[in-house]
């Protein structure tokens, strides 16, 4: 069961409401979120695209450039290798498009999921050889590929890394951390150790996007580098999960703005098979509704038709793919949820010993590992890797909660795997089928998890009577938008309210429409999304009719007519006598 604290990180809130001209409710909730100096407060609410960081802070940047300038002047054939998820299909289009407009002789190679694995190998660098490639861009991968940047430099092939993945390390007999960058002629990461670039939680598509900005600026100074690129880079940071902090919350809120009026035809026939609203497109349509159609492919087909939907110049091709890219995700849908129900069936067991899941499906299809790994983490909390089985062994993905350093965890026991690579929330990997047990039984060995670890944390921004939930206030909260990692929406809180009325909605049955009242005798309509059979067996049991909510207030618009509707985040149905 979750349990819930009240977020304390004090500050004069009054003071930073006058001061930027919000109310101490926005001031408390930006203090929450760890700004705490009017710079950073001032970047939050008034960052404009001209405070994104220069790319030239970023190690070996312009020396990348000065490579890739040349191979354009010297009309060298160039080969962008990106990675067939959403950060590396988006980062590759923008290479792609970046380096056309410069004049370069470019092509782009994703690797298939099944036949070549995670990011560039040894065939991919001998095909590019044979086809007289003398310049390899990689993207969203080969900070671990050392091995391939030796061959490639054997070949006699100049190589560039722009990644946004840690750099591997080894560990020494004292326990310091020895880094291995892989031998390209540059290397650009904001991971690496000796790197001044201000931020390192940027995707792969935007260390692409400030590769193209510095290109332009010697290149095509006339140039934008936000014109046609700035949204793929904001579809990336979303669909890559990554914080919406610094420079990603700016590159997200005006990435936003630039998809709702793109330009890209198979974006724009994207949104409409998705029959997605453009007006009111958020970083929850990219997440939920649009992105997984992009990771589909990479799962399902190849992600090249991807790479296709968006660098189409025809209106009925665009449509078709589009369309196409829907009906897969369907399809991987219903995959999904066959396989997640298996591997809950095996976590039950493992619960009771392990405080590290390690669940074998051997016959799912390896690309819905780490879908099935995240929801198998949110069901029990605790870090969770799914194996597949796999041609030459197993393969599996790993998601972790915040207690529990996944990438880390992982080099203790590296000798088990044939290869491996991640961060601290998310990590993949092959091996064989006997190391299995293994794995499993030196990850729990080794970790130093609490029971207290693995009880999920409800942060609650500020207790506040639902009678304080006015339009008004939705309205004060759409500054700081958009909402998304790091930056969630705030969560407010008030117990043992009163539940009138609920039933249960919606063709799948997972939406619940409360009338609710409070202690004060104020009366709102609330919804919660979840199992909704689950939720009034709950409430039938509970012989209080109450709930303690947290929750955030939203506008539901009826029929022309507005009112404040609670979107509850999380319920307990017993008695608390505080709110932690």
């Amino acid at each position: 069961m979750a349990k819930w604290f009240v977020t304390t990180k004090r500050a004069d809130f009054d003071a930073i409401a006058e001061q930027f001209h919000i109310s101490p409710v926005a001031a408390r909730i930006l203090r929450n979120r760890d700004l705490t100096t009017a710079e950073e407060i001032n970047l939050f609410l008034n960052g404009t695209l001209s405070d994104l960081h220069s790319p030239h802070a970023m190690k070996d940047m312009d020396r990348a450039v000065s490579i890739i300038m040349d191979a354009i002047a010297a009309g060298k054939k160039i080969r962008i290798v990106g990675d067939y998820d959403i950060d590396g299909i988006c980062a590759s289009y923008i290479l792609l498009t970046g380096l056309l407009k410069c004049g370069a002789d470019v092509d782009v190679k994703l690797p298939d999921r099944m036949k070549d694995g995670y990011g560039i190998n040894e065939s991919i660098i001998e095909r590019a050889h044979q086809d007289g490639v003398q310049l390899i861009v990689t993207c969203d991968n080969g900070i671990a590929a050392f091995h391939e940047m030796e061959l490639a430099r054997s070949l006699g092939m100049e190589t560039v890394v722009t990644d946004h993945h840690e750099v591997p390390y080894e560990l020494t007999e004292t326990g310091d951390k020895v880094y291995q960058l892989p031998p390209a002629d540059a290397v650009v990461d904001p991971h690496q150790e000796d790197c001044s670039y201000p931020y390192a939680g940027i995707c792969g598509a935007v260390v692409a996007y400030k590769l193209i900005e510095a290109l332009y600026e010697v290149q095509e100074p006339s140039a934008d580098v936000s014109d046609g690129l700035l949204e793929f880079a904001a579809f990336a940071t979303v669909g890559d999960v990554m914080e919406l902090l610094d420079e990603n919350r700016i590159i997200v809120k005006y990435g936003m703005e630039r998809i709702k009026t793109t330009q890209n035809i198979g974006l724009r026939a994207l949104i409409n098979a998705t029959q997605t609203d453009r007006d009111k497109l958020s970083p929850f349509h990219i997440g939920f509704v649009l992105g997984p159609c992009i990771n589909a492919t990479g799962r399902l087909d190849t992600a090249e038709r991807a790479l296709s939907l968006f660098t189409t110049k025809d209106q009925a091709e665009a449509v078709q793919i589009a369309n196409e890219l829907t009906d897969l995700n369907e399809s991987r849908k219903e995959l999904t949820k066959r396989y997640q129900t298996e591997a809950i069936h095996q976590a039950e067991e493992m619960v009771q010993t392990d405080k590290v899941l390690v669940i074998y499906l051997p016959d799912c299809h390896e690309s819905l590992a780490g879908i099935i790994a995240g929801r198998i983490k949110e069901r029990y909390y605790r870090p969770a890797f799914i194996l597949t089985g796999a041609a030459d062994g197993v393969k599996g993905s790993g998601r972790s909660i915040e207690s529990y350093h996944m990438y880390e965890e992982m080099s203790k026991c590296k000798d088990l795997f044939t290869k491996y690579g991640g961060h601290k929330m998310a990590a993949g990997l092959s091996m064989k089928e006997e190391s299995i047990g293994d794995f499993r039984r030196r990850l729990n060995e080794e970790t130093t998890l609490t029971e207290e670890d693995m009880q999920e944390r409800v942060q609650i921004d500020i207790p506040m009577p639902i009678t304080y939930a006015s339009k008004e206030l939705i309205r004060e909260l759409e500054i700081l938008e958009p909402y998304g990692t790091g930056n969630p929406r705030p969560l407010f809180a008030e117990k043992d309210v009163r539940v009138l009325s609920a039933r249960i909605v919606g063709k799948n049955q997972n939406v619940v429409k409360l009338s609710l009242e409070n202690s004060a005798g104020v009366k709102a309509d609330g919804i919660w999304f979840g199992d909704g059979s689950l939720f009034m067996q709950e409430l039938d049991k509970s012989d209080r009719k109450s709930v303690s909510v947290a929750y955030y207030p939203t506008l539901n618009v009826y029929m022309g007519r507005e009112n404040v509707q609670l979107n509850i985040q999380h319920y307990l149905l017993h008695e608390i006598d505080r709110l932690s």
